[in-house]
C-alpha cells in the first residue's frame, strides 16, 4: 500500500482529493490543512508521496518542500505539487525546488490516481 499525504488549507479540496485517491485500492491517504500539520503529521506516520498545495497561509508549499527535505524522516519523499499556477515558469520553478511533478488545479478527481500513480518511482 501506498501512504499518499495530501496537504491543503482547502478542506473541502483535501476530502474531494483523499476520496478520489481512495478509489485506488494501493492508496491510504491521509490529508493535513497546513505545511506546520503536514510536518509535524509526515515525521511520524511516512509517506511514500506527499501532494502538496503551493498557495497556503503561514508556510507554502515551496517553503513546506524545503522543510520536508531537511527531516531526515521525509527527506527523499517525492512530492508532487497541485497549483492552479501552471505556467512553464512556474512549474520549472516547483521542479527546481525538489518537486517530482505538477498537477493542475483544479484536478480531475477521476483520473488524480492514475496521475500519482505515473509519478511514483
Amino acid at each position: 500500500m501506498t501512504k499518499v499525504l495530501y496537504v491543503d488549507d482547502e478542506r473541502d479540496i483535501a476530502e474531494i482529493a483523499a476520496m478520489a485517491l481512495e478509489l485506488d485500492p494501493w492508496f491510504e491517504v491521509q490529508t493535513c490543512n497546513s505545511g506546520a500539520e503536514a510536518l509535524a503529521f509526515a515525521r511520524e506516520w511516512r509517506p511514500d508521496v506527499v501532494l502538496l498545495d503551493v498557495m497556503m497561509p503561514q508556510m507554502d508549499g515551496p517553503e513546506t518542500l524545503r522543510r520536508l527535505a531537511e527531516q531526515p524522516e521525509t527527506a527523499g519523499v517525492p512530492v508532487l505539487f497541485i497549483t492552479a499556477r501552471t505556467q512553464v515558469s512556474e512549474v520549472a520553478r516547483l521542479r527546481e525546488l525538489g518537486a517530482v511533478g505538477v498537477i493542475p488545479k483544479p484536478f480531475d478527481p477521476m483520473t488524480l490516481a492514475a496521475t500519482v500513480r505515473a509519478h511514483l518511482p
